[in-house]
């Protein structure tokens, strides 16, 4: 089986997910993206290779990040340790520092025994398909043994997190000044950096979910656990919730009365907001198959152009910037401001949400009224053999038919996993009833064509 999955590498720490893995992962980085172009005109310089590397406060972490620390370093790389910062900021400062390239260790909203490894090309860029399969190959190659000098050095980096604080505050419009926020660390990466940049943008912050002890990491807190967060909202009145994954590339919201406020919404109040402000590249937003029909809507009455991607921000990524667009995201909360970031960043969207408030001087939950959300119900139906999902003449009839039911007031969505046997049936309607009973009826169809 490939080790990088759709987000890096991902698994049990001590498990799968081995100091020794890690350290041949590096080694074999340092190969692969030691050969670029750039990477051979700084040697030409009489310079070395740099990485930063950086990690979520989760315990195997340390020993991780030791692991590709060193294996960098004995391959010739001088490394930045930036210790516990969002995966966002990682990104930001392998552009900023001009580093060759970079490493997170992270397994984001995932529970605390599981750990990550992702890893960013030159200028904080995701890495192609190509390139994880050339280094994977590359890890039973011959690996780079410099020896005396010219190994690598590994320094601490003192000043990543108010280099990204600053990155941070350069990149808002308004200040938060009279705004009331909690904000849900999740117990993660964003434990000390979220709280400081809202506070430093002139909101009032209270904080929940910032407390890390390497074990509690996503713990009953953060964007997988909204009612915590609604709760604290409610109960402080404040304005507005924002809510973290644990390593904060992603951000949903609470609205005052409590309300949820996902990933559509905001991309919504986002893209109009910066259409209206002449920000939106070519009145384009992207986004991927999984949002809500609303969005479309909204979009369409705001004359925004969605574009729409397989599910994955990589993908999101991808597509913007083939054409050079501005802003995109996912239901999830990964949503990506091209202008100031190379990936998903919560810190970054929900500071722009908040602002948003405060220029217009609305609430969050009349913001989020630019869409209506339709209901939307998802049934995995699993023992099936997903290959056949697209091709079975029985299940596509059974779609058309829904489809025609439905009309221009809900949407049809067959999706076979990428990685188990099981497909994704997906339907929205006007009605919550009306949505289930198309998923149902859709679901028995598929289990009973495609059967294994």
């Amino acid at each position: 089986m490939p080790i990088f999955g759709t987000d890096g590498v991902r698994g049990l720490a001590n498990g799968p997910l081995t100091a020794d893995l890690a350290l041949s992962l590096a080694q074999a980085t340092a190969v692969v993206l030691g050969q670029g172009r750039s990477a051979e005109a700084r040697r030409a310089a009489g310079k070395r290779l740099t990485a930063v590397v950086a990690r979520d406060p989760r315990v195997s972490g340390e020993f991780l990040s030791a692991a590709v620390e060193a294996g960098l370093a004995s391959s010739g790389v001088d490394v930045f340790d930036a210790g516990v910062l969002p995966t966002p900021a990682a990104a930001f400062l392998i552009a900023d520092m001009d580093a060759d390239f970079g490493v997170m260790v992270s397994a984001s909203h995932n529970p605390a025994p599981d750990n990550g490894i992702k890893i960013f090309a030159r200028g904080g860029v995701k890495l192609p398909d190509v390139v994880e399969e050339r280094i994977e190959s590359a890890m039973s190659g011959e690996k780079l043994m410099p020896t005396g000098a010219a190994v690598g050095r590994i320094r601490r980096f003192a000043d990543a997190e108010d280099r990204y604080v600053v990155h941070l505050l350069g990149s808002l419009p308004y200040r938060l000044d009279g705004l009331h926020v909690v904000i849900d660390c999740a117990h993660g990466a964003a434990s000390g950096v979220s709280p400081e940049t809202f506070r430093d943008a002139g909101a009032r912050v209270t904080v929940i979910g910032a407390d890390p002890d390497g074990l509690n990491i996503n713990d009953g807190v953060g964007s997988t656990h909204l009612d915590v967060l609604a709760e604290a909202v409610v109960r402080h009145g404040a304005d507005v919730g924002i809510a973290h994954d644990g390593d904060a590339d992603r951000c949903l919201a609470i609205d005052a009365d409590g309300n949820v406020v996902d990933g559509d919404q905001i991309m919504a109040i986002l893209a109009v907001s910066m259409k209206s402000r002449g920000r939106l590249k070519d009145d384009t937003l992207v986004a991927t198959v999984m949002s809500n029909l609303g969005l479309h809507r909204a979009m369409a009455e705001h004359g925004i152009h969605v574009e729409t991607t397989a599910v994955g921000d990589r993908y999101v990524l991808e597509r913007m910037n083939e054409g050079g667009f501005s802003l995109g995201g996912e239901q999830s909360g990964h949503v990506i401001m091209s202008d100031f970031a190379t990936t998903g960043d919560g810190l970054l969207t929900g500071l722009h949400l908040v602002a948003e408030m405060a220029r217009t001087g609305r609430s969050l939950a009349d913001l989020a009224s630019v869409m209506t959300v339709y209901p939307q119900v998802l049934i995995n139906v699993k023992g099936v053999d997903r290959t056949l999902a697209a091709t079975d003449e029985v299940v596509q009839d059974a779609v058309a038919r829904a489809t025609a039911a439905l009309g221009v007031s809900g949407r049809v969505l067959l999706r076979p996993s990428g990685t188990e046997q099981l497909v994704r049936v997906m339907v929205e309607a006007a009605s919550e009833d009306e949505a289930r009973r198309h998923a149902d009826e859709l679901a028995d169809v598929v289990r009973d064509r495609l059967a294994l």
